[in-house]
């Protein structure tokens, strides 16, 4: 299904200038714009959108509702869960010490970005950790390792500095308990984790 151009392709659309290569598999209602290629292997759910200049590898899998802005490319060893944001030109890696001249395809690292996670423009996520569900990565941001449910991430490298709703708002600091100004969702952190006290929980 190689350069499909214009078309609404198996209930979704691919611009004209984009490439979807066969053993793709894009999901229902998923939208892939301007000058986009998506490569044989990668899965991609239903609902996404992948704005201009979106590359994504084989070998990688993304979930339903997943939004990812201009300029980004989803490598091999990347999965992204339902609901994920991908801000502008954040950047994903999935080798530690990468060479030119040395190949090494056999060492790419796993990264994995949970339920509902938003990753800010320029923000840089090097392989081999989880960001946690619901997790906010500021924007240039450089995470090294993993990044906790609802934690709000920034800096060079990347610390937490406080907590996010699933709406996406700031929390007040929790003491035994805090509630989102916006949405009025209730938490309660436990020993360095914060989890919903209604609702499902991270990871379940």
């Amino acid at each position: 299904m190689t350069g499909k151009k214009g078309s609404a392709v198996a209930d979704y659309f691919v611009h004209e200038s984009s490439y979807v290569d066969d053993g793709a598999v894009i999901g229902a209602g998923t939208k892939i714009w301007h000058f986009c290629h998506i490569l044989s292997g990668a899965v991609i759910g239903e609902r996404c959108n992948l704005g201009q200049n979106v590359v994504v590898m084989g070998g990688t899998r993304i979930g339903s509702n997943v939004k990812i802005q201009n300029n980004v490319s989803v490598y091999e060893g990347v999965e992204l869960e339902d609901d994920v944001f991908c801000g502008p030109s954040c950047v994903f890696t999935n080798v530690l010490n990468p060479r030119s001249h040395v190949s090494r395809k056999h060492e790419y690292r796993r990264t994995l970005v949970k339920r509902g996670a938003s990753i800010g423009a320029n923000a840089t996520i090097v392989c081999g950790g989880t960001i946690g569900e619901y997790a906010f990565i500021g924007a240039g941001a450089v995470v090294r390792g993993d990044a906790p449910a609802y934690g709000l991430m920034v800096g060079v490298p990347a610390r937490r500095i406080g907590w996010v709703c699933r709406c996406g708002v700031r929390l007040p600091e929790p003491g035994p308990e805090t509630r989102c100004p916006e949405c009025s969702s209730r938490y309660r952190e436990t020993g360095g984790i914060l989890e919903p006290v209604d609702g499902p929980r991270a990871g379940s």
